[in-house]
């Protein structure tokens, strides 16, 4: 049994490797930044402030990729 930060991280993983296949690049941005605003609501129930880590994370998903394309345009090697 690991530590339970080990096990958020691993939940945390599959949960982004579900979102990166069938959630479509511009909506896991949408996705994303509902989860963060969510997450500023987490004094209310059901919200939480767990939210946050993992909205920033979904978002990331797409910037990470923005950042890759740009490079690539950047460098002229073009797909």
């Amino acid at each position: 049994m690991g530590t339970p930060s080990a096990s958020i991280r691993e939940r945390f993983k599959g949960f982004l490797e579900r979102v990166r296949r069938r959630v479509p690049p511009g909506l896991r941005l949408v996705l994303g930044l509902l989860l963060i605003l969510g997450g500023v609501l987490g004094f209310l129930p059901i919200l939480g402030f767990w939210m946050i880590p993992l909205g920033i994370a979904v978002a990331a998903l797409d910037i990470e990729l923005w950042r890759r394309w740009r490079r690539r345009q950047k460098n002229g090697r073009k797909r």
